[in-house]
């Protein structure tokens, strides 16, 4: 999932907004649960290094808040009204356009995913994977990527299209957020392979970036 995966607990490299390298995310985080919220809000603190801004136990309260502490991402709990937060979320992006939403869900459906994405949400996280798989989410939103498992996008057989198998599975872990350097590693290639097979890639999907050519192949089913 750029495009929307649960990821797999990798960072990618994003472009920040402010162009200060060493500016923390500003983090609104919002979930029902207070103890649930201080924890979360504690471990993006301390392990992601990202800015809380707010923090929101009530849905009603998320908009008002992310107008009022102005946050790069918004992190919503999903938890037991799924439907409803895509709702809220498409209110929260009429008020703050710019703003970046990450939804948390215990169990993302492909219906879900496609659902969010309609909505405007960048990132969708399964609430049963790691906390490192929440921070990559995060900073791919906050970065303007789509952060989903590739996995909910289509239905169907998957197809690369005109990529092939090679080209297919990096653009896969492109999208999990994977460096060169992971990608090269997970698939006993050399760095310069990678990037060959990635520029071949984004080439054939005429595509800015390795990023939108995984956001491009993702829309289209192909990996």
């Amino acid at each position: 999932m750029p495009a929307p995966g649960p990821e797999t607990g990798r960072t990618r490299r994003r472009k920040f907004r402010t162009g200060e390298k060493n500016m923390a995310i500003r983090v609104v985080v919002a979930e029902q649960n207070v103890l649930t919220l201080e924890a979360i809000a504690e471990s993006l603190r301390n392990v992601g290094k990202f800015d809380i801004v707010g923090t929101v136990t009530e849905p009603q309260h998320l908009i008002t808040t992310t107008v009022r502490a102005r946050p790069e991402v918004a992190v919503v709990d999903a938890t037991g009204f799924e439907w409803e937060a895509l709702h809220l979320t498409q209110e929260i992006r009429k008020a703050s356009p710019r703003l970046g939403i990450t939804l948390m869900t215990p169990s993302p459906t492909r219906d879900l995913v496609d659902k969010a994405l309609k909505a405007g949400v960048l990132g969708v996280v399964s609430k049963n994977t790691g906390l490192q798989h929440l921070i990559d989410a995060i900073r791919g939103t906050a970065a303007g990527y789509v952060t989903i498992d590739p996995t909910l996008l289509c239905s169907g057989p998957v197809k690369c299209g005109p990529l092939t198998e090679r080209e297919a599975e990096i653009l896969r872990l492109t999208a999990s957020g994977a460096s060169v350097k992971e990608i090269a590693h997970d698939m006993y290639l050399a760095a310069g392979t990678v990037r060959n097979l990635t520029s071949a890639a984004i080439k054939k999907l005429n595509a800015r970036n390795r990023f939108d050519a995984a956001r491009i192949a993702s829309e289209r089913c192909w990996i």
